[in-house]
């Protein structure tokens, strides 16, 4: 199979779905004392000698035999048998510094490729000069995880490795260049496994196996399933649920879209997730939008490969066929992120007594009278709970504020150019539309804490999907509806950052 390498067949992928780590035999943890540590880190070192392969010659990288099986199948092991977090953090920065480019081979291929630039050459040996500096920028560990994806189960290992490392590196157990660019390299890797070629698209019914409803309730991250009639309900009626899994492992989720079918685009999660559909049988007529309510991503070692981005397009062609008149599509977006951007503005405004840079005079005035106490300090303790939206004054309060504000986040806040929150900046690189705010869309404990119940359609026009996106992506220009231009014109008006 062509994306695989050699000798890596499909049954050697999976399963994804690993058992429980094995349990650890009792030694030497870094935990403990220094002589049992130094024995652990011994142990590292020795089996990364053993099992990461050594880079061969040039001439001979076609010619020399793979490293025995029980090479990586021992790394596998012993990496399984690594009970702490911190542990096996250890051994996988110590496989980034120390198997990685050849720094040294680097430098004299890239002075032999100048070199010939400035002769004349034939075009034979100058391309050939090239394809030396390539091998010599392929670091070592690359082969390791190479040869673990032929052994069965290795790919899913890999998958697992990699989240372990991306826990590490949010836990801050691991840091540097080393370890960032061992991780893009593993990334890079699972991208071609995972390409969309090899992506098979399912729906779930309520006729699904036991298993696979089992794995799509568990998977759900954004609206949690309660029980068997919630789960029932998101596949019924006016209800599509799709999945993405590999053609090696069909049945197996990788990432997972709900999608709600309406009448018109919705503003109320809880109309989708609480309510019952209008009937058992679905009416066409009552059909006129498309509603992507929830995606998740059951494996957190594929973050950043573009499983999601896959998902949604596919799935849009789906209801396309399965609906021809249907033309609307959008997403109802939580906004992670944003109850906390708010209340850090907060907490400076509060430091700077006598200055209010967020609010205007009369905003003030009026959630003082009600709140009680300095305004930034009374609404950031107000703000860090959820029972602000049960007092119908303080929420109408609120709602100009707090539209014009996150219309802002949404819209101003930038990171490298590119939208500040990740739903958002998802959403935006498929060529969709900011279209839309919804005020205490969702005003669940969960909602309010992280977006102060506000919720966000993303708009999918067909038809612009592909320019919006490269405008986005070339340009960091986001695509905006009325609404949201008209609040982040009244931020500007009346707030200041």
């Amino acid at each position: 199979m062509r994306g695989f390498g050699p000798a890596l067949t499909a049954r050697r992928l999976f399963p994804l779905r690993l058992p429980p780590r094995p349990s650890r035999r009792a030694g030497p943890r870094l935990s403990s004392g220094p002589a049992e540590a130094g024995a652990l880190e011994r142990a590292m070192d020795e089996l990364l000698r053993r099992a990461v392969p050594a880079t061969p010659a040039y001439e001979l990288r076609e010619k020399t035999p793979a490293p025995a099986e029980g090479q990586c199948a021992d790394f596998v092991s012993f990496y399984g048998g690594l009970a702490a977090a911190a542990e096996r953090a250890e051994l996988l920065s110590r496989l980034a510094r120390g198997f990685g480019v050849d720094h040294g081979q680097v430098a004299e291929q890239s002075a032999g490729v100048l070199q010939l630039r400035e002769q004349p050459r034939e075009a034979a040996v100058l391309l050939q000069a090239e394809d030396r500096l390539r091998y010599a920028l392929v670091p070592r560990y690359r082969g390791l995880f190479h040869h673990i994806s032929k052994l069965d189960g290795g790919v899913g290992f890999l998958v697992r490795l990699r989240a372990d490392l991306l826990e590490a590196q949010a836990l801050k157990l691991v840091e540097g260049p080393h370890v960032r660019e061992m991780n893009g390299v593993l990334k890079g890797m699972l991208s071609e496994w995972f390409s969309s070629g090899f992506l098979s698209l399912e729906r779930v019914t309520w006729h699904s196996p036991c298993e696979v409803l089992q794995k799509i309730s568990e998977s759900e991250a954004v609206h949690p399933v309660k029980n068997w009639m919630d789960m029932k309900r998101r596949v019924g009626p006016y209800r599509r649920c799709y999945f993405f899994s590999h053609c090696a492992a069909p049945e197996e989720p990788l990432v997972v879209l709900h999608v709600a079918l309406t009448g018109e685009i919705s503003s109320d999660i809880q109309a989708i997730v609480k309510e019952c559909p209008p009937s058992e049988t679905e009416e066409r007529s009552r059909i006129s939008a498309a509603i992507f309510y929830s995606i998740s991503l059951t494996q957190p070692g594929l973050q950043g490969v573009e499983l999601g981005t896959f998902l949604v397009k596919r799935v849009l062609k789906e209801l396309q066929k399965e609906f021809p008149h249907l033309g609307t599509f959008s997403s109802l977006s939580p906004i992670p992120g944003f109850t906390k951007w708010l209340l850090g503005l907060l907490n400076t405004q509060a430091k700077e007594a006598g200055r209010s840079e967020l609010l205007t005079d009369s905003e003030c005035s009026e959630i003082s009278a009600i709140l009680g106490g300095p305004v930034h300090e009374a609404l950031r303790a107000s703000l860090s709970g959820s029972e602000w939206v049960k007092s119908d004054k303080l929420v109408r309060a609120l709602q100009g504020p707090l539209m014009r504000l996150c219309a802002w986040y949404l819209y101003g806040e930038k990171h490298r150019g590119y939208a500040l929150n990740p739903v958002a900046n998802f959403h935006l690189q498929n060529g969709a539309v900011l279209w839309r705010i919804n005020w205490l869309a969702d005003p669940s404990p969960k909602g309010v804490a992280g977006s102060c119940g506000l919720m966000v359609n993303y708009r999918y026009y067909p038809e612009d999907t592909a320019s919006n996106s490269t405008s986005y992506l070339c340009s960091k220009s986001i695509k905006a509806s009325e609404q949201v231009l008209s609040l982040v014109a009244q931020f500007q008006k009346n707030s200041k950052l």
